[in-house]
């Protein structure tokens, strides 16, 4: 299918840039009014926080310069990523380079000042200021960061070590540059070079001799630089472990886990619930090599297919439809806003030359969400639509809901919205078909949500654990000793129904989250939280919408864990990772009735 270019794609298929801007030269007013703003703001810094009035004038400086500042940046990222090969949109974003050092520089320095102050001096200055009362969450947290928070001096110096860790950077050029994959042939026959991007399409094969040599072609080219690779994360743990022990931290997962206020256990509850229910694992790891049809399952066979011949074709127009009444119940003002995204240029619909791949939410405050994708008329591109439709309106009640400080949901429960969507559009799909083909087919995309999210993103997470208490101890990190932790670890997961190829030991070099530290549990947590949510709202009704709504609407107003417990999941207990997991048992138990 021809690639059409922008020009050619129908205006109600794009997104309206206009709500954030009339046009470019709008944008330049507001880029130069923030930069004056923030320029004023710099030079007037120091002694900001000795008097009541002072600290107030400033904050309310810094609320200006954030409503514009928000809506500057999502413009130029927004239009660079609707057509990257236009310059156009390159060149806004590096006109914002100098604006974001002068933004950072700003609230660094503002932090700094704060912190001379103590409890006792702003209660004084909430009854001097009764206005600063509105920022008392907001002041609270620096406040709790005060341990961890060094002299200015030190500060700066420390932000100039970001210069020096290059582990990142380093791993991305040698996985995505100047690492080559060798030659397969595809199910015609025709020879192809496996990439990191179509290395999944290759594992999705329906030809088994394919699956293997994508699987073989990508994981010998990772093990001929595995030393390095090695070498790379060993820096960027040590990075981690410097950070936290700088600002007094006792372990890096602590550091990483401190500003959404959450504590060890919830991770390594995780960790240890899911380990404790392998056996569902286990059963759907032998239905699967059932379903296959072969002797033997092995590691290059868990992404292929299990129900073929299931090309479903959906439209966009029909997706969004299905969408909507899969939402319905939601509530009318839910859905309502829903079919506003369409009509009112919320969503960038379909590929265009130079249009960034994938599919995100985005959005500033005082505007409407928007929402990118590269619709494909199928079943898959009609749960991303969903998925993405829960981030935006998780950002639309936020922002409706709250002052723009207190709108911005931490990313632990930033999954949460948009699983539930996903879940939600399960269920509904599932009880209107009465087709068994089509209910296996359903099933098993719904499982294999689960072993991504749940198990394999939980490998992650305990794989990130060992490898960080292994350097805060003066343990190496050799190839040898990150193969075979994986290796187990995989063992451990995956269970004894699967061969373990000695290929899969090397996993570990092409994961790119792992130089995020402690990032991607919360894929897991979100996912368990969401299946307990979306169970709420089935059964229970009006008065779980009505919980979950609220938290849709509390924007960063508590702690995520805190929201979460009044929307009424309880994510410090094991509880709702057993729960997910005993619904993942239960559709596998299902998926082998309908054989």
């Amino acid at each position: 299918m021809k690639i059409l270019k922008r020009e050619e794609i129908p205006e109600k298929y794009k997104w309206k840039l206009e709500d954030l801007f009339e046009d470019e030269s709008k944008w330049e007013e507001a880029r130069k009014e923030a930069q004056g703003l923030l320029e004023s703001m710099r030079t007037n810094i120091r002694g900001i926080v000795t008097t009541a009035s002072n600290l107030l004038t400033f904050l309310k400086q810094s609320k200006e310069v954030d409503f514009i500042l928000e809506k500057v940046f999502v413009y130029a990222h927004l239009k660079h990523d609707e057509n990257t090969k236009d310059s156009k949109g390159q060149e806004l974003g590096q006109k914002l380079t100098s604006l974001q050092l002068l933004y950072s520089d700003v609230s660094s320095s503002f932090h700094t000042e704060f912190l001379t102050l103590d409890g006792a001096k702003v209660e004084t200055y909430y009854h001097e200021e009764p206005s600063l009362l509105f920022y008392k969450k907001y002041f609270d947290e620096i406040l709790r960061a005060k341990p961890h928070t060094l002299s200015k001096e030190q500060e700066y110096i420390l932000s100039q070590t970001s210069l020096l860790d290059s582990s990142d950077d380093i791993y991305g050029m040698l996985s995505d540059a100047d690492l080559s994959f060798p030659k397969i042939k595809d199910e015609e026959g025709n020879e192809v070079e496996i990439t990191q991007g179509n290395f999944i399409q290759y594992m999705q094969s329906k030809d088994r001799e394919v699956r293997k040599s994508a699987f073989k072609a990508l994981y010998s080219s990772f093990k001929k630089f595995e030393n390095t690779f090695a070498s790379t994360l060993y820096a960027s743990n040590k990075t981690d472990r410097f950070h936290a022990t700088i600002r007094n931290h006792p372990s890096s997962l602590e550091a990483s886990l401190f500003s959404d206020n959450i504590s060890p256990e919830v991770y390594t509850n995780l960790i240890e619930t899911v380990k404790q229910n392998i056996e569902p694992m286990e059963k759907y790891i032998k239905l699967r090599k059932k379903l296959l049809n072969v002797e033997e399952l092995h590691m290059y066979d868990i992404y292929a297919p299990l129900i073929k011949d299931m090309d479903v074709e959906i439209s966009y127009e029909e997706a969004y439809e299905t969408m909507k009444k899969a939402l319905g119940v939601l509530g009318e003002d839910y859905v309502g806003t829903v079919s506003d995204a369409y009509t009112e240029g919320w969503i960038d619909v379909y590929e265009n030359e130079g249009k960034r791949s994938g599919a995100y939410k985005s959005g500033a405050y005082g505007v409407h969400p928007y929402i990118l994708l590269n619709h494909k008329d199928n079943l898959e591109s009609m749960f991303t639509l969903v998925h993405e439709m829960g981030h935006a309106m998780h950002s639309y009640y936020s922002n409706k809901h709250n002052p723009q400080v207190y709108a911005h949901y931490k990313i632990f429960v930033a999954e949460v919205a948009s699983t539930v969507n996903e879940v939600l559009l399960m269920r509904y799909l599932l009880k209107n078909t009465n087709d068994k083909k089509m209910k296996m087919y359903l099933i098993n995309y719904f499982l294999e949500q689960f072993r991504t999210t749940v198990y394999r993103q939980t490998m992650f997470a305990e794989f990130e654990k060992i490898t960080h208490d292994r350097v805060e101890k003066d343990e190496p990190l050799t190839a040898d000793a990150l193969r075979t932790l994986y290796y187990n670890l995989n063992k451990e997961y995956y269970g004894e129904e699967i061969v373990h190829d000695q290929e899969i030991a090397v996993e570990w070099a092409r994961i790119p989250h792992f130089y995020s530290a402690f990032y991607v549990y919360k894929y897991a947590t979100g996912f368990s939280a969401a299946m307990a949510l979306s169970k709420q709202i089935l059964e229970e009704g009006e008065s779980a919408v009505n919980r979950y709504l609220d938290f849709l609407k509390s924007g960063g107003t508590d702690f995520p864990i805190e929201l979460l417990k009044r929307a009424g999941v309880d994510m410090t207990t094991p509880q709702p990772i057993e729960d997910a997991l005993n619904v993942f048992g239960e559709l596998v138990d299902e998926l082998e009735e309908l054989i």
